[in-house]
């Protein structure tokens, strides 16, 4: 289209310039006396177009020729900044690909390529931009060199070159090179640097998920459960793992710290931050109930944190079968010291439900040992040692047959009920 209308143009002008000199009777007079010039109309159009062409020419070349100079300087310049921007490509290209040592050379150069433009008093827009990443470049090649002294100079210009109170872009490469430097410490197994270097970033920047991502396991190498836990739900709120991964993360930090807890008191603590599907899960409330009795804590409490997870077992259509079904007998056993008579009621309607379930019967005969029915005791522990595959609880019910036959003055019993408690605790 862009043709067409050029060529009707084109015509358009040859029609007008025919129509203007075909006909053109118009002529130019020139005097100097003693002498008279006679010009033709056309003739001093073509003169004019002529003498304005000569003349826009050389003009042009003058400049051109002034200005030869100028360009040149500026053509170098821009060879310089080429070959700045290919060093720090090839740097950041080499660091990825692990070749560190070439990666730390083309940093250096562009640094080198840089500092030239000082001699030549050229001056670059996004200097300071291009200057902050080739010492990260160089700074980050030699922490993967173990070059810990070139890593925190190079380290110290960066921060430097962008400094707190800068423009925005400044603050970002500040922050950069911030959180950079607070995994080197992390790598290092240096916790305290790194939680030292998170805590200089703005608050902004501190909630960011790659910098939460290096304080959760700053503060887990640094045994700082309640940070990590803290640090884990914000990560798990962002969406930074996926839910499987968030949820087994914090059960695991929430262990930690059930098993870092020193009294029942920081326990009890520990244990009311937790959320309520976290405070149902069995992986959870058996160790903690457990933890709790061993730590001398109220042994009712150790029964309400495990009531949930009993009630979730009954519910099952197997019943009490499943991995946790071991742990949370013992559990229960443990903190049989004051059983109340609602707890003895729920395990007496489990077995009248279930009356053929090993487990049920051990439980149900400990209850019975703990009030002291010596006679359901030894039937229930006696039914439940025929058919109990858990070693633990074989254990735990012979040595208590054991105990009951040496009450009723029965040694042919006692010694056969101690040798297979013998035999299963090994």
């Amino acid at each position: 289209m862009r043709a067409a209308l050029w060529f009707v143009g084109l015509f358009c002008l040859a029609v007008a310039g025919a129509l203007f000199a075909g006909n053109n009777q118009g002529s130019v007079m020139l005097f100097w006396p003693p002498y008279r010039l006679d010009l033709s109309l056309n003739m001093v159009v073509l003169l004019l177009l002529a003498a304005f062409f000569i003349l826009y020419g050389a003009l042009r070349g003058f400049s051109a020729l002034v200005t030869l100079p100028l360009q040149a300087k500026r053509w170098r310049l821009q060879q310089r900044e080429r070959n700045m921007h290919q060093a720090l490509l090839e740097s950041l290209t080499h660091l990825h690909a692990g070749r560190f040592l070439r990666a730390r050379k083309a940093a250096l150069q562009s640094l080198t390529l840089e500092d030239g433009l000082d001699k030549d008093k050229a001056t670059v827009a996004y200097r300071l931009q291009l200057r902050t990443i080739a010492h990260m470049a160089a700074a980050d090649s030699s922490h993967a060199l173990q070059d810990r002294a070139t890593r925190d100079e190079h380290l110290d210009a960066a921060l430097d070159l962008a400094p707190l109170n800068g423009t925005t872009q400044q603050q970002e490469l500040r922050e950069g090179a911030q959180m950079r430097s607070a995994r080197w410490a992390l790598d290092d197994r240096d916790a305290s640097g790194a939680l030292e270097r998170l805590s200089e970033l703005p608050h902004g920047a501190a909630r960011r998920t790659i910098a939460l991502r290096i304080k959760l396991k700053a503060t887990r190498l640094a045994r700082q459960t309640q940070p990590a836990l803290e640090t884990a739900r914000l990560l798990a709120k962002h969406k930074a793992f996926s839910p499987e991964a968030s949820a087994s993360l914090l059960r695991s930090l929430l262990l930690e710290q059930i098993h870092s807890a020193h009294d029942a008191g920081q326990l009890l603590h520990a244990w009311l931050q937790a959320e309520a599907r976290e405070r149902s899960a069995p992986e959870l409330a058996i160790p903690a109930a457990r933890r709790l009795v061993a730590l001398g804590g109220d042994s009712a409490t150790a029964r309400e944190w495990l009531l949930p997870v009993w009630e979730a077992q009954l519910q099952q259509p197997q019943g009490l079968h499943s991995e946790h079904s071991t742990r949370l007998v013992l559990a229960l056993q443990e903190s049989l010291d004051d059983l109340d008579a609602a707890w003895l009621g729920r395990i007496e309607a489990a077995l009248r439900h279930a009356p053929h379930n090993p487990r049920l019967q051990y439980l149900a005969g400990m209850a019975c040992l703990q009030r002291q029915l010596w006679g359901k005791a030894q039937q229930l522990l006696g039914q439940s040692t025929q058919q109990l595959k858990d070693q633990a609880l074989l254990h735990s019910a012979w040595t208590a047959l054991a105990i009951l036959a040496e009450r009723h003055e029965a040694p042919d019993e006692a010694a056969h009920a101690w040798k297979q408690a013998a035999l299963h605790g090994k």
